[in-house]
C-alpha cells in the first residue's frame, strides 16, 4: 500500500506492514479521544491542528515517549539502570516506532563552556585539524618553529661541498659546584678528546694543566667530530649522523655545525625558536575544557570578575567633561576628574568628544593614566586596597562584573594556541568569525597532497557540518558563541544541523515548530534541511503552522477540530502536493479553511494614536551595530528581520533589562551594551519577559494555582455552608497541605 494514500480506515491497520508505517490505534494521552492514525515512515510528516488540539499529545507525548521506551527497554538491564524510564503512552497499540529524537523550542543547555562550536562538534574536528597539520610561528620573528631533527643537520651538512672541513660541537655547562678537573677527566673518559673555548680547539689534556682557561671561558663546547666531507663516502656518512646524534645527547638537545672559514649554525631538537620554548600542537592545547589548554586567568571561560567599562562609563554619547566616567562624580571623587579636565590639553586629549568616539589610544589612556593624572585602573586599585570601609565595598560592587579575560581575550585558550596556525589564521581567529566566513575559508583552504592524506576526512566534515549550518539558517553566528545566549529557535535548528552532521539512519525525528522566528527567506532553507534528512532514511515528524512547509510535506496530518475539550481527532490526513489531504468524518478542519483561502487573518481598519516612545540609542550588543530604535506604547509593536537580524537581542538583551532596572525589578537577563534608553519611561509601572520557557516545573502546578485563581476556589469552599458545618478550611482544599 503506497505511502501517499488516504487516510487509511481502523479497520484495515492490521493489514499495514510496521516497516512501511507507524501505527497508532485507540491513543489516549491527555486530551487525545481514543485517536487512531497510520504515519507513513521515511516521511516528512506535518502534524498541524489549533492551539491546544492535541498536536504535541500525539508527537511527544505519544510517539516520542513510545519510540524512547522501547529503546530504552531494548538496552540491557545495566545500561537501563542509569537512565530515566518513561511510562508507556496510554493506547491500545503503537507499532512500528523507530528510536525517536526529540528537537524541542528551548535551549536545554546552561553550561557556561558551551559554545555553537561545541555542541555541534565542529570545534572538535577542528582541534584535530590544528593539532594534525598545524605550524607553529614564532610571535618574535614569524618563523616557523621546527623541531629538528639528526636528518634535517645531515640536509645542512650535505648542502656544501665535498672537501669542506667541518666541526661537530655541543655545548657545554660546567657543573660550578664540581671542581674543573673532575670534569674534564669525565670527559676524557666518555671518549671526548677536546674542548672548543671562545672559538678556539684545545686538548682537554693540556687544559688540566692550565684550568684557568676553562673557568674564565665565556663559550665551551666539546668538539665531538672532525671531518671531511665526502658524499661519496658511507662510511663518513655514517659517522657524521653518529656524531651528531651523540651532540644532540651530550649538548641536552643542542648540537652546531662549523664549516670551516664558511658558516656556523646551531640546532636544537626541542620546540623553541627566538628564545621561546613552545608546546608542541595537540589535542589538549585547543581544548578550554581541559586545564592542559585552558587559560590559566580565566579558567577557560573567557571572562573574570572585575571592574565592567559599562558600568564605569554608562552613557558613552557623553564626554569626559560632560560626566561620562561615573565614579568621578561628586565632590570627594570629583578631585580624580578636575586633573584630567585641567591638564588634557597638555596630551591632546579631547575632554569634549564623546567616549563613544575616542579612539582606541584615548580610551586606553583613560584607564591607564599617565604623570598627569590617575588613570581608571589605579583608582580601582584604590578602591580595592579600602574595601575594609563599607562605603568602597558597596561602590566597588556597583562597577563589578563580567569583564573579558584580559589575557586570552576571550578565546579562552592559553597563548600558545594562539601560534599555532594554518593559512596565517589560528583557531581563535576561526571562531571568532561568522559561520559563514569560516565555510569560506575552509572552502579556499589548499592543503598538501601529504596533509590531505593526513587531514582530508577531518576536513570534509567541517565543511559538511558548517554548510548544515548555514542551510537551516545560522550562518550569521560565530563558533564561539554562548549555546546559552541563543533563542530556543536558534538551538533547535543547530541541534538540528548537529543531527544531519551524526548522519544517522532509521531513526525518528519529531520537531517542534523549527520556523518559529524564521523570516520566509530562510523557510524554504529549512524545508531543504527537513527533505535532507528525511532522504538519509529518516521519519521527520513536525509539529507546525508554516504554510510553506506544510505545502512541502509527504503528507499532513491534521488534529482537532477545537482546542482542549473540543480537539483530540484526527480530521483530515493526506498530501497537499497529490491532491489527497481531505476531511475525515465529516469534521470541520480550519487548517484546510486557511489553506483553501475561505479563511484569512483581518489587517484591523483602524490603528491606534502613537503618543508616547521608549527611545533605544546606540544599542551594540551581539551583532546590533549602534541601533537607534523607537517603540510606540499601548500599541501591539512587531520586531521582525532575517533570521540572526538581532531581534531577541534587542528585545531581551537590551529593551527589557533596562526597562526592568528603572521600574526597580531584577532582570532575568543581563543589559546588553548600549548607550541609553529614554523616553516615556515614567508611563511604564511594570516589565514582564514571556519566552518560550516552562513557567512551572512543579509536578503540582497547573494553570488554576499559577495564575492564583486557585486561591479565591479554596476561600470560596471553605464559605460554603457544609464546609463550615465541619470545620473545613481553605487549607482542606488544597492538594499541597497534607
Amino acid at each position: 500500500m503506497s505511502a501517499q494514500t488516504l487516510s487509511i480506515p481502523v479497520e484495515r491497520f492490521d493489514e499495514l506492514d510496521p516497516k512501511e508505517y507507524i501505527i497508532i490505534k485507540g491513543a489516549r494521552v491527555h486530551n487525545l479521544k481514543n485517536l487512531s492514525v497510520a504515519i507513513p515512515r521515511n516521511k516528512l510528516v506535518v502534524v498541524t491542528g489549533l492551539s491546544g488540539s492535541g498536536k504535541s499529545s500525539l508527537a511527544f507525548d505519544t510517539l516520542f515517549a513510545e519510540g524512547q521506551r522501547q529503546y530504552v527497554e531494548s538496552l540491557s538491564s545495566y545500561a537501563r539502570q542509569f537512565l530515566a524510564r518513561m511510562e508507556k503512552p496510554e493506547a491500545d497499540y503503537i507499532r512500528g516506532v523507530a528510536p525517536a529524537i526529540a528537537i524541542e523550542q528551548r535551549v536545554t543547555s546552561r553550561n557556561p563552556r558551551s559554545t555553537v562550536g561545541t555542541t555541534t562538534e565542529i570545534y572538535d574536528y577542528m582541534k584535530l585539524l590544528y593539532a594534525r597539520v598545524g605550524k607553529t610561528y614564532s610571535p618574535v620573528s614569524g618563523k616557523e618553529v621546527k623541531k629538528e631533527t639528526v636528518q634535517d643537520v645531515m640536509n645542512y651538512i650535505l648542502s656544501f661541498q665535498d672537501g669542506d672541513k667541518l666541526h661537530v660541537l655541543c655545548p657545554y655547562k660546567l657543573n660550578k659546584k664540581q671542581p674543573v678537573a673532575i670534569l674534564l677527566n669525565t670527559l676524557l673518559q666518555k671518549g671526548f678528546t677536546r674542548l672548543e673555548l671562545d672559538g678556539e680547539v684545545h686538548f682537554i689534556e693540556d687544559l688540566l694543566q692550565d684550568e684557568a682557561k676553562v673557568k674564565i671561558a665565556k663559550s665551551v663546547e666539546i668538539l665531538i667530530d672532525r671531518n671531511v666531507l665526502d658524499k661519496q663516502d658511507e662510511d663518513k656518512i655514517f659517522r657524521l649522523t653518529d656524531s651528531i646524534q651523540t651532540a644532540f645527547y651530550e649538548g641536552h638537545g643542542y648540537c652546531t655545525i662549523e664549516i670551516l672559514g664558511i658558516e656556523r649554525r646551531s640546532f636544537s631538537d626541542k620546540f623553541e625558536m627566538d628564545g621561546i620554548e613552545f608546546e608542541e600542537p595537540s589535542l589538549n592545547l585547543f581544548s578550554f575544557n581541559n586545564p592542559y589548554g585552558a587559560c590559566k586567568t580565566c579558567e577557560g571561560f573567557g571572562k573574570v570578575l572585575g571592574i565592567d567599562e559599562d558600568l564605569v562609563i554608562p552613557n558613552k554619547n557623553l564626554s569626559v567633561y560632560e560626566g561620562a566616567i561615573a565614579p568621578w562624580k561628586g565632590e570627594k571623587m570629583g578631585e580624580y576628574l578636575t586633573p584630567l579636565l585641567k591638564n588634557g590639553i597638555q596630551f591632546d586629549f579631547p575632554i569634549h568628544r564623546a567616549y563613544y568616539d575616542l579612539t582606541d589610544e584615548q580610551r586606553q589612556l583613560l584607564w591607564v593614566g599617565n604623570k598627569y593624572f590617575t588613570g581608571l585602573n589605579e583608582f580601582f586599585k584604590y578602591i580595592e586596597s579600602q574595601t575594609y570601609k563599607i562605603q568602597y565595598r558597596v561602590m566597588l560592587s556597583r562597577y563589578r562584573g563580567r569583564t573579558l579575560c584580559p589575557d586570552c581575550r576571550g578565546s579562552r585558550l592559553r597563548k600558545d594556541a594562539g601560534y599555532v596556525k594554518i593559512a596565517q589564521h589560528s583557531i581563535t581567529d576561526l571562531v571568532l568569525i561568522s559561520v559563514d566566513d569560516c565555510a569560506r575559508f575552509f572552502a579556499e583552504l589548499q592543503l598538501t597532497d601529504y596533509e590531505q592524506k593526513v587531514v582530508g576526512r577531518v576536513l570534509e566534515e567541517i565543511k559538511n557540518r558548517l554548510g548544515y549550518l548555514q542551510k537551516v539558517g545560522l550562518g550569521y553566528l560565530s563558533l564561539n558563541r554562548l549555546t546559552n545566549t541563543l533563542s530556543g529557535g536558534e538551538f533547535q535548528r543547530i541541534k538540528l544541523a548537529t543531527s544531519l552532521g551524526s548522519a544517522l539512519v532509521g531513526s525518528m525525528y519529531i520537531l517542534d515548530e523549527p520556523s518559529i522566528g524564521l523570516h520566509p527567506r530562510d523557510t524554504r532553507q529549512l524545508v531543504e534541511v527537513l527533505c535532507q534528512l528525511r532522504d538519509l532514511g529518516n521519519t521527520v515528524i513536525v509539529v507546525e503552522h508554516e504554510e510553506e512547509v506544510m505545502r512541502s510535506a509527504d503528507q499532513i496530518i491534521d488534529i482537532g477540530p477545537e482546542a482542549g475539550s473540543g480537539g483530540g481527532v484526527l480530521v483530515a490526513q493526506g498530501s497537499i502536493e497529490h491532491g489527497s489531504f481531505s476531511l475525515i468524518n465529516g469534521y470541520h478542519s480550519h487548517t484546510l479553511d486557511f489553506l483553501e483561502g475561505r479563511e484569512e487573518i483581518e489587517v484591523p481598519k483602524f490603528r491606534r494614536n502613537q503618543l508616547h516612545w521608549i527611545h533605544v540609542k546606540g544599542a551594540r550588543e551581539n551583532n546590533l551595530k549602534n541601533v537607534n530604535v523607537s517603540f510606540p506604547l499601548h500599541n501591539l509593536c512587531v520586531v521582525t528581520g532575517v533570521s540572526g537580524s538581532g531581534k531577541s537581542t534587542l528585545v531581551k538583551k537590551i529593551l527589557y533589562p533596562t526597562i526592568s532596572k528603572i521600574c526597580g525589578g531584577i532582570p532575568t537577563e543581563e543589559s546588553g551594551k548600549v548607550d541609553r534608553v529614554d523616553g516615556s519611561l515614567e508611563k511604564v509601572k511594570q516589565i514582564e519577559f514571556i519566552d518560550q520557557n516552562p513557567i512551572g516545573k512543579s509536578s503540582r502546578s497547573n494553570p488554576v494555582t499559577y495564575t492564583k485563581a486557585y486561591d479565591a476556589i479554596r476561600n470560596l469552599l471553605a464559605d460554603q455552608p457544609l464546609a463550615k458545618q465541619r470545620g473545613y478550611k481553605p487549607s482542606h482544599f488544597s492538594f499541597t497541605v497534607e
